[in-house]
């Protein structure tokens, strides 16, 4: 059963852009021969990272939209692991997600705003509020 995943991955700033093309095409060439579908590649750019890591204070963030199994989700991870030029990565179960955030809305929807009641009821309490104190 495939499944719709996110792999970000961050790359040493030292690493040229044309290596940096040739791992993203293994990636996606890895995941394909595997039976999965990546839907969208992202090269999100350098960026500051919040902290040191490994002796590097940048990197070049990607972002892998992919849908494939399990199995083939930890094999990649696997080889992301492995590699000297990757510092940093993470792998998101985006189906779950999706499915959470759906039923959130479907909640929302079904709820009645505030601001979509008749204002009946302000108007009713605005002639009391107008009326002088009695005098003492």
């Amino acid at each position: 059963m495939n499944r719709s995943y996110e792999i970000m991955f961050i790359v040493r700033p030292d690493v040229e852009e044309a290596d940096l093309d040739k791992l993203i095409e293994g990636l996606t060439g890895n995941i394909v021969s595997g039976g999965g579908e990546v839907k969208a590649a992202e090269k999100m750019g350098r960026r500051r990272l919040a902290y040191t890591v490994r002796k590097f204070n940048d990197g070049f963030y990607v972002l892998l939209h992919v849908l494939a199994e399990g199995g083939l989700i930890t094999e990649i991870e696997r080889r992301l692991r492995v590699q000297e030029q990757v510092i940093k990565f993470i792998t998101v179960r985006m189906d779950e997600e999706e499915k959470r955030l759906a039923k959130v809305k479907a909640l929302r929807d079904s709820k009645v705003k505030r601001s979509a009641l008749p204002a009946v009821e302000a108007v009713a309490e605005a002639p009391a509020a107008a009326e002088p104190a009695a005098a003492v």
